[in-house]
């Protein structure tokens, strides 16, 4: 029999670097029956983290798909990288995920990694359920974890557990939901049911009634029957829970020891009972700003949500069906680019082991494999509908590294290599910066960047190294000149012939026409590299024919790719050609642009100059006690301060800093903060450079200058 919608679960699995995931799914698996054995990280046998650069460095870098069979259901499992360098997997596997698992650590408590996933909770609206893991932990305190958790996240969580002996002894587990205590042999698996002892009875009670009030909230025939009997039965807990989940008004929180397989059952069993089905959640928002139902008789529709290249087997693309039923063998069409995709193969996968199906239903998670021209954030679709599936906001790049250019041939590989990963990995940001005559990467942070040069050299056997970027620095005036220049060259033939006349001045948007010229004809360019040009023509009669109008602005375009001070773009400048002289015969487009050229240069350095920087507003969310030390660091960068708040019990810093100063930040923070902190970052505009450092970047830049 077919697989129904309303029997599947899609759950992601979030939470800082160093909580569990990885082997709460290793303990889910095994009590579902799909695995024999439960793996560990230490002896690199878990089903997720299962490439081997994750092997190497002990730690999750790519989100992993698993799915487990329990009574009825299908549910699939995304585990999910903690370290933030990897927010880019996250938030793909967030987009098609129908519920969130928050895993806490117990000694830890609510950790600055949490904090971040919870902005994605929020902007999806994603239902979420909480786990106390390492509850066996010797420093394991859940009553502040708990705590912690209510403080953030606000006081829709929900417990609906509590451990009886946490620490070392931990073997217990008092469940307010069912009113039962769970006492586990040694070793973890099947609890024995016990009755909830007496000195903790109580406040089992009072969990207990919160949880019935939080289900009779949700529907008014369950709050009658609420006051008529004084609780509920176990169905009309379920259907009230899951209604309060799909709202977002409750977060329940369960407790675990993922590593002793102890309450992962229990939550497995919560997953099946209570989660929502693809089928319960709010349709899917289109980029036209309509919604697409999940359901099986709808148009067939899937969306990638995350691409891999697997040596020996090329592409492979992880897919949610959001509509229809998609069968192997059917032709769709990518509605970014319209080309034809045939899916020869699909399968449902468990980490590295993929088993192949013959069909997908809507709500379901998928792979497939050699799509040619399809990539992540691509919508597939029958022909005859005409939607897209609501992209993924992947956030922006956090730090840059310049590569050492290796030799021409190895240089052509590299830059292969780098643009599949960049394909893959939408967080990466691939950059050929002219002026800058360097190959810049852009990043997440020092971490993500270490490991593309990893997987460069280790899958590609292309030696990567970085050095320091430069940075796009902008070059600008203060005030306004004006003046003329010739350019006449006689070598036998045909001579060269143009004089040009022009006023050069700060562009500021909307000022008035320049005094003392009649302006005839008005341009705005929008140069590529930002700012702008405002060409003004002033020529009354004929002095200069308005041919050479063309020739003339491409000339001061030309000339202010490479600015006099430092060879940096020049923006917002107003040009003024308002006199000249031709010759009938010597005059061409090449001479104008050639007089304009000279000229535009020789006014720029008479105008007041200067340097411009760009500037981001940089976001730190930090823990009070690292809070000193990196405003201390802060303004060694030249920041100014924006503003301070609290976000749960982090501290929020937002400050404006000169990119220059941003170089190896990321390394920094965490060094600061000893990996509690993290940060984003977003350009802001850019801001004259300080005098001194000015002389010295157009000295640095003249002595380069020479040496070439």
């Amino acid at each position: 029999m077919s697989l129904e919608t309303k029997n599947i679960r899609n759950i992601v699995l979030l939470g800082h670097s160093g909580c569990g995931k990885t082997t709460m799914i290793e303990a889910m698996l095994f009590e579902a029956k799909g695995i024999s054995r439960i793996g560990s990280i230490e002896g690199k046998s878990t089903t997720s983290d299962f490439t081997n650069i994750e092997k190497d460095k002990g730690n999750s870098i790519f989100s992993t798909l698993v799915h487990a069979k329990w009574k009825d259901s299908k549910i699939n499992i995304i585990d999910t990288p903690g370290l933030d360098d990897f927010v880019g997997e996250v938030v793909s596997s967030m987009k098609i995920a129908d519920t969130a698992g928050i895993v806490l650590n117990s000694t830890s408590g609510v950790e600055v990694g949490t904090e971040l996933v919870w902005e994605n909770i929020e902007k999806y609206g994603t239902p979420a359920f909480f786990v106390i893991n390492q509850m066996d932990h010797d420093k394991s305190d859940y009553d502040k974890t708990l705590e912690q958790a209510i403080d953030r996240f606000g006081k829709n969580v929900l417990p609906l557990q509590f451990p009886y002996n946490q620490g070392t002894g931990f073997d217990s587990i008092v469940d307010a939901l069912r009113m039962v205590m769970y006492v586990f042999p040694e070793g973890g698996g099947k609890p024995e049911k016990k009755e909830i002892p007496a000195d903790v009875l109580e406040r089992a009670q009072e969990m207990h009634n919160a949880i019935v009030e939080a289900a009779a909230e949700e529907d008014e025939a369950l709050m009658e029957k609420f006051f008529e009997d004084g609780s509920l039965s176990e169905e009309d807990l379920t259907q009230g829970l899951k209604i309060a989940l799909i709202n977002q008004d409750i977060y329940p929180l369960f407790i675990t020891s993922s590593k002793n397989n102890m309450g992962t059952g229990r939550v497995m069993g919560f997953i099946n009972d209570i989660v929502p089905s693809p089928a319960d959640r709010a349709p899917a928002k289109l980029e036209d700003g309509g919604t697409l139902e999940c359901k099986t008789d709808g148009p067939n529709a899937l969306f990638i949500f995350k691409t891999m290249s697997e040596p020996q087997v090329g592409l492979v693309s992880y897919f949610k069906v959001y509509s229809g039923i998609i069968k192997s063998g059917v032709d769709l069409e990518n509605k970014e680019n319209r080309t034809i995709e045939r899916l020869n193969q699909i399968f449902v996968t468990n980490g590295k082991t993929r088993e192949q199906v013959d069909e997908i239903v809507a709500g379901d998670i998928g792979v497939t494999v050699k799509l040619k021209n399809s990539h992540t954030n691509n919508t597939l679709a029958e022909k005859g509908v005409d939607f897209k599936i609501e992209k993924i906001s992947f956030p922006e790049p956090r730090i840059r590294e310049a590569i050492i250019p290796p030799g021409k041939a190895e240089m052509e590989k590299l830059m292969k290599a780098l643009h599949q990963i960049e394909e893959e990995d939408p967080t990466l940001k691939l950059e050929q910066n002219a002026t800058l005559k360097q190959t810049i990467v852009h990043g997440q942070g020092q971490l993500h960047l270490d490991i593309i040069k990893y997987r460069i050299e280790k899958m590609n056997g292309i030696s990567m190294d970085f050095t320091k970027p430069k940075v796009p620095y902008r070059e600008t005036i203060t005030k306004m000149s004006e003046g003329s220049y010739r350019h006449k060259k006689q070598s036998g033939g045909a001579g060269q012939f143009a004089e040009v006349h022009m006023r050069i001045e700060p562009y500021i948007e909307g000022m008035s026409d320049p005094a003392g010229l009649t302006v005839r004809n008005k341009e705005m360019e929008e140069l590529d590299w930002g700012g702008n040009l405002s060409y003004l023509w002033c020529i009354v009669g004929g002095s200069i024919d308005k041919n050479y109008s063309n020739a003339i602005k491409k000339g001061i375009v030309q000339r202010m790719e490479e600015g006099p001070l430092t060879g940096s773009n020049v923006q917002d400048i107003r040009v003024s050609v308002f006199d000249g002289k031709m010759h009938p015969v010597d005059s061409s487009d090449m001479a104008f642009m050639i007089a304009t050229s000279y000229l535009f240069k020789d006014l720029f350095v008479k105008s007041a100059p200067k340097l411009l920087e760009p500037i981001y507003e940089v976001s730190i969310l930090c823990p009070e006690e690292s809070m000193g030390d990196i405003m201390s660091d802060l303004q060694t960068r030249r920041a100014i301060i924006q503003g301070m708040d609290s976000e749960g019990h982090y501290q929020k810093i937002i400050a404006k800093v000169p990119l220059a100063e941003l170089y190896k930040y990321s390394s920094i923070l965490r060094s600061l903060s000893q990996g509690r902190a993290k940060f984003s970052r977003v350009f802001s505009d850019y801001a004259p450079v300080p005098h001194e450092l000015q002389q010295g970047l157009i000295a640095e830049y003249k002595a380069q200058q020479e040496e070439d």
